[in-house]
């Protein structure tokens, strides 16, 4: 099978739907189909690359690491004819994503889409009415959803609210993979102290974009809580985001500033080890679809204090890979310092956190599990 991936994130951008994305294509090349990925060109991208199609973009004037594609461009619209897809697979509902949904329709190819984002969580983006380009991502949103032939969600809560809005195309419950033979339990002194932390000390992490709606500041302060209580805690931050420097001034104010290192973006390939290093994974977002870090934590037998919202309670199992806190730093403090200061129960949570990622999260079941969509409409 011949797929096409539409996407408006992808590599060297880094980012949940970026990784799916290129978990998808590897997973779709490893059972000898041919994936094609049509992405924007992002500064940094290296070029020629296998199998990839980029479009012209321009800078996001509101997020200044993205770019928007611009969907019409001659060479890549030749680049599909001559490819004859199969499928089509996008993963957005605007930009290239309608593109193509125009592709599939005038080839007569079925095409499906994956809805990674709540879009109205991210309105905050977009300087214009904070409700009004909520209300217009829902409905957008919505309604590319409707007009497909089917539809991926990440989550079961993503595939509710899709068919609360009237969406009547059939829809999949598929979760991002995990590479299970990567992310796994390691050494965590040997990645401690390629992080330059000593065996000695607790390590809280966190993971993921450094933006508003992922509320890390509420992890900083929720650290400056757990310190009070467990002095020899350091919290690592992986990640960066528009609010990197407001996050790193908040951090000096606090009182244990310097027992917070925020090592910026790394590659996705090296992640493991931040993993391994940490006793405990620290989650704040009540946005997300799957929370794909989380996932990722679990497989490295990490446990998580998440707080209980849509998509974090699809992963983490309350009590038993972790805990599912209130939205509050107070909260989730309390939580992560009753599991500090239990390390069997830190264990026995890993061992469970790294079973439920094999049997629910592996690479594998994501790749079965979408074919099985492509298939069913050909």
């Amino acid at each position: 099978m011949r797929v096409a991936l539409f996407t408006n994130n992808y590599l060297p951008f880094c980012g949940g739907v970026a990784i799916s994305v290129e978990t998808l294509r590897r997973g779709l090349e490893g059972r000898d189909h041919d994936a094609w990925v049509f992405a924007p060109r992002f500064p940094g991208a290296s070029g020629p690359e296998p199998r990839v199609v980029r479009y012209p973009s321009i800078p996001a004037l509101a997020y200044p690491e993205f770019v928007l594609a611009i969907p019409y461009a001659c060479r890549a619209a030749a680049r599909v004819v001559d490819l004859g897809m199969d499928v089509f697979h996008a993963h957005h509902p605007f930009l290239l994503g309608p593109a193509a949904r125009r592709f599939a329709r005038r080839r007569r190819r079925p095409i499906v889409f994956t809805y990674h984002t709540r879009y109205e969580k991210y309105a905050h983006h977009v300087p214009l009415h904070h409700a009004v380009v909520a209300a217009a991502a829902v409905r957008m949103a919505t309604r590319f959803a409707a007009s497909v032939d089917a539809v991926i969600a990440p989550s079961a809560l993503v595939a509710e609210e899709l068919r609360a809005g009237g969406v009547r195309a059939p829809i999949a419950v598929v979760p991002t993979g995990v590479d299970l033979e990567r992310f796994c339990p390691g050494d965590a002194s040997r990645a401690r102290q390629a992080l330059g932390l000593t065996p000695d000390d607790h390590v809280v992490l966190y993971v993921g974009r450094l933006d508003p709606e992922k509320s890390v500041e509420r992890v900083l302060h929720a650290f400056e809580r757990i310190t009070a209580a467990v002095p020899r805690t350091h919290l690592v931050v992986v990640g960066h985001g528009t609010e990197a420097p407001r996050l790193r001034y908040v951090a000096r104010a606090l009182a244990a500033g310097d027992r917070i290192h925020f090592l910026g973006a790394r590659r996705h390939d090296t992640l493991p080890a931040c993993y391994q290093a940490a006793d405990l994974f620290l989650f704040a977002s009540e946005t997300e679809t799957q929370g794909l870090v989380l996932a990722e934590a679990a497989a490295c037998g990490l446990p998580a204090v998440a707080v209980s919202a849509p998509g974090c309670d699809e992963v983490v199992r309350d009590g038993a890979t972790g805990v599912l806190t209130k939205g509050s730093a107070a909260a989730l403090a309390d939580a992560a310092i009753g599991l500090l200061l239990d390390p069997g129960q830190r264990r026995a949570m890993g061992v469970r956190a790294r079973d439920v990622a094999v049997r629910g999260f592996a690479i594998g079941l994501q790749i079965d599990r979408t074919l099985e969509v492509y298939e069913g409409l050909r």
